[in-house]
């Protein structure tokens, strides 16, 4: 039924202005439309369409993953744009704060000024 249409994905904020700063500037993405109710994004193809969620509680899960074939320099040009990569009890990551899965993929996970866990992946 819907393997034709495109994905639309939607990310929750609290603020607007601090979001497409962090999504545009930091993250690099292309900001397509701003109309002061929501903040439509282009990622690679796929729109990221950021809307003001009052009372925003952050899901403890990742929200939106990007795939990337060089991980170590994605986290350290994020770290030098003012990205903090989390670290998690139990879960052996380098000094980058990137993780080996048993298969061998890299992830390393970081959250946007709302609090939205997001990730990168290299896969192995």
């Amino acid at each position: 039924m819907l393997h034709d249409a495109e994905l639309v994905a939607f990310v929750p904020a609290t603020d607007l202005v601090r979001a497409a700063a962090f999504y545009g500037d930091v993250l690099g993405l292309r900001i397509v439309h701003d109309d002061g109710f929501a903040v439509v994004l282009d990622a690679h193809g796929t729109t990221v369409r950021i809307t003001q969620v009052p009372g925003h509680v952050p899901m403890s899960s990742t929200v939106l993953g990007w795939q990337v074939t060089d991980l170590a320099s994605v986290v350290d040009a994020a770290v030098g744009r003012g990205v903090a990569f989390m670290r998690y009890d139990g879960f052996d990551q380098d000094d980058r704060g990137i993780w080996r899965s048993p298969g061998g993929d890299g992830v390393a996970w970081f959250r946007d000024p709302d609090g939205n866990l997001l990730s990168l992946t290299q896969p192995a």
